[in-house]
This record gives structure tokens, sequence and C-alpha cells, in this order.
């Protein structure tokens, strides 16, 4: 799905942009300049994943930071270039959020409840502990 949208992005010629920026620029566009624990927050994601998505997102030419209110903390703000397409990305959001819904229309199972089954049985024992699980039981990984 991903690239399907990342097509998109690139019939359109919005060159660069990751579909996974998206949901933070948006974001950005709609509540204004956020500190990357703000923005984590919105997007219920961790300090840590949201820095590094910033990082990416400004050497993409995405964001850029500034100076905070009080000059100890920076703040991440769209630039003109992200401003300029900014629009679209929200069109993009609506369609892809229709045609998720058409989908699961289609299909016996939603996909948001994919997510949640899945969380809760990773929840009962992780990703990590299965695959060891299975290692364990092939010699050629000894």
């Amino acid at each position: 799905m991903d690239a399907d949208i990342a097509r998109l992005y690139s019939e359109q010629r919005i060159d660069g942009l990751k579909p996974s920026f998206v949901m933070e620029l948006l974001r950005l566009h709609s509540h204004g300049p956020m500190t990357i624990a703000e923005l984590a927050e919105s997007v219920q994601r961790t300090h840590s994943a949201l820095s590094q998505k910033v990082a990416a997102m400004r050497k993409a030419g995405w964001v850029e930071t500034v100076v905070g209110d009080d000059a100890r903390t920076r703040k991440v703000t769209l630039t003109d270039r992200a401003r300029g397409v900014i629009g679209r990305l929200a069109a993009e959001w609506r369609a892809t959020e229709a045609a998720v819904a058409e989908l699961e229309e289609e299909i016996p199972y939603p996909l948001s409840r994919v997510v949640t089954d899945i969380e809760q049985a990773l929840a009962r024992r992780s990703f990590h502990d299965r695959i060891a699980g299975k290692l364990a039981e092939d010699p050629a990984w000894e």
C-alpha cells in the first residue's frame, strides 16, 4: 500500500516524500510548530522514534527546526516546500482513508482489527521469542 501511495507522489512530482511522513506533516499544518515531544504525543509515537523521523524529514526538506518560545526549545515547522503540497497531501490522506474503508468492505476482517489482534498476540509472546523458538528447532542455526 505504501508503495502505491509513493507511486502517486511520484506521478505528481512530489519527490522525496515518504508516505510515513504525511501524518506528521498534516499534524504540523493543522497545529502549527511543535516540539518533537509534542509531535510525538500527538501521533502516539515515542520521542526517540519521532526524533529520527524528524531528522529524516528535515534532510528531505519537508521540515525545519526553529527556536521555540523560550529560546531553550526547538520547534519543528513545515518548510515552504511542504506548505506548497500540503493541500495535495490532505487530499491523498482523505482518498487513502476512503480506499481503506472500501477495501475493508470487500474483506471479512477489518485491517484495523488485524493490527489490534497482532499487538495482543505479540504481547502474549514477542516476535523475538517466536523466532528464537523456531531457530532453536533448526540445526542450521547452531
